[in-house]
């Protein structure tokens, strides 16, 4: 489910806020986020958050998300009134104009709706891409506009040492927030634009979130306007910096980057499942030189904790053994801890599942990399190229010294499906899409999600999509559901 900040129960807290003299909340999202990240309980408690329950995980023999809402209701766990059950797109359309024009009305923020599907078989079967369900997709609403002017342009430093622009704008309310800055992308995306510094602009929020330029509008450009120009030294330490071929972004050249450092950092706690490490805790770290680099969190004391304004005995200790106890780590999880270009999860299982070791994906060559199935040659290069770097072996030794352990996986079963891969398409009847998956990989094969050449075997169930015209046209192989079973010998 998901908690949220009632707007009558925001404006109540914001109230006694300015009344005592601190410092008010921007928005509900803000304030709610904050709450149940406070260390405090009494604090989180004191905000008087609600909860709106989206799922019921626990199978009461429950057919449809319909089903599962009567259930949540009949229990006392609420769950939205705003809801309706849709026969076509169009009475989804119907229903989204509605929450449209209500939106205001609401006692709670909202930018758009969930269309999920009703029956949870076909939701399951359905499958995921990446980390995100086929069976649920999100309309949102137009993003509300503003204008303002660009003040000046910050550039700031990646985990990969890439430059960001991002317009300081004179401060504008949008969506409910008062907005300073807005993201410029890239350099191409300034030309695009063509925007200069003193350019009025039309501000927009993607999602209601995430401020962005939507047009420069050039006749009101002042005489003094100034073009914007990538920097040839990097912002935060100096160094030069370069634009690499075939690439839009600007590179800080410098590899031990005080701001690449920090970003790899905080990416890495969230590899580690770290909790309590935020942008704030990590620049305090290190700016007062108590942590240089991911593997020297690992040896942190309270005591250390105890020199930074956040920290005292409780909140210390709470840290350092959240640290401690995250020290065993998976392979693939570790992989993406690393921030090696280009390997996020998905590319990290394949790898983990592949060579079982980390020792071996480091001894592994780049053809070899790019033998493994999903992986294309621009990502086993820059894999390749990661584990040459003597810096990054070096980092990953102090991550060993410093205890932390990463844990190999059992290799690939070498079974009857060894060298070969599958794609599945239509619904499935007498097994998941899941489970014909687990099965391919107990048996030495690829599940993959698109055909390609290299695709051996098409699996079609009822109502197959597209994949199966491209399979035909590349002469794949194609299986009945039946036929797939009697392969895996079900």
């Amino acid at each position: 489910g998901e908690v949220y900040f009632p707007i009558s129960e925001f404006a109540k807290l914001n109230k006694r806020l300015k009344k005592d003299g601190q410092p008010t909340f921007a928005n509900p999202r803000n304030a709610a986020a904050g709450a149940v990240r406070q260390l405090d309980p009494a604090v989180t408690a004191s905000r008087k958050l609600s909860f709106y329950a989206w799922d019921l995980v626990t199978d009461l023999g429950q057919k449809t998300h319909a089903e599962e809402w009567e259930m949540l209701r009949q229990m006392g766990i609420p769950v939205t009134p705003k809801t309706a059950l849709a026969s076509s797109t169009d009475e989804v359309k119907i229903f989204w104009q509605k929450m449209q024009k209500q939106r205001d009305k609401l006692n709670y923020w909202i930018d758009g709706t969930v269309i999920r599907v009703n029956y949870n078989r076909a939701y399951q079967e359905l499958g995921v891409v990446g980390k995100t369900p086929r069976g649920l997709v999100a309309w949102k609403f137009a993003a509300e506009e503003a204008t303002t002017v660009i003040e000046d342009v910050e550039w700031f430093v990646g985990r990969t040492r890439a430059l960001t622009p991002v317009a300081v704008v004179r401060p504008t309310s949008i969506a409910g927030t008062t907005v300073k800055h807005a993201s410029l992308h890239n350099a191409d995306e300034i030309k695009r634009l063509d925007a200069h510094i003193g350019d009025t602009v039309i501000l927009y929020k993607a999602g209601d979130i995430i401020p962005k330029i939507k047009e420069v509008l050039p006749n009101l450009r002042p005489k003094n306007a100034r073009a914007i120009h990538p920097p040839t030294k990097c912002p935060v330490c100096g160094s030069l910096t370069e634009r690499r071929e075939d690439e839009v972004a600007v590179y800080c050249t410098n590899k031990r980057c005080f701001a690449q450092e920090r970003e790899n950092l905080l990416h890495a706690a969230r590899a580690f499942g770290i909790d309590g490490i935020g942008p704030a805790v990590v620049a305090a770290l290190m700016d007062n030189k108590i942590v240089q680099s991911t593997p020297e969190l690992f040896t942190l004391k309270a005591e250390d904790l105890l020199e930074l304004e956040r920290f005292a005995n409780v909140s210390a200790n709470k840290l350092v053994d959240e640290i401690q106890s995250k020290k065993e780590i998976s392979l693939d999880k570790f992989l993406v801890g690393l921030g090696i270009r280009h390997v996020g999860d998905e590319t990290a299982r394949l790898l983990a599942q592949e060579f079982g070791t980390l020792d071996c994906i480091i001894a592994a060559s780049a053809d070899e990399l790019v033998g493994v199935e999903g992986i294309g040659e621009v990502v086993g290069q820059s894999i390749a190229d990661y584990f040459a770097d003597d810096h990054h072996l070096e980092l990953i030794e102090q991550f060993r010294n410093n205890g932390v352990s990463i844990l190999p996986v059992e290799p690939r079963a070498k079974g009857a499906l060894s060298g070969k891969s599958f794609v599945l398409t239509g619904t499935l009847a007498l097994i998941s899409r899941e489970e014909a998956k687990e099965k391919i990989r107990a048996l030495g094969g690829d599940p993959s999600e698109s055909v390609s050449k290299k695709t051996s075997y098409l699996v079609v169930g009822e109502n197959p999509g597209s994949k199966f015209d491209k399979a035909k046209k590349l002469g794949v192989s194609v299986l009945t559901e039946k036929e797939f079973l009697v392969m895996i010998r079900r």
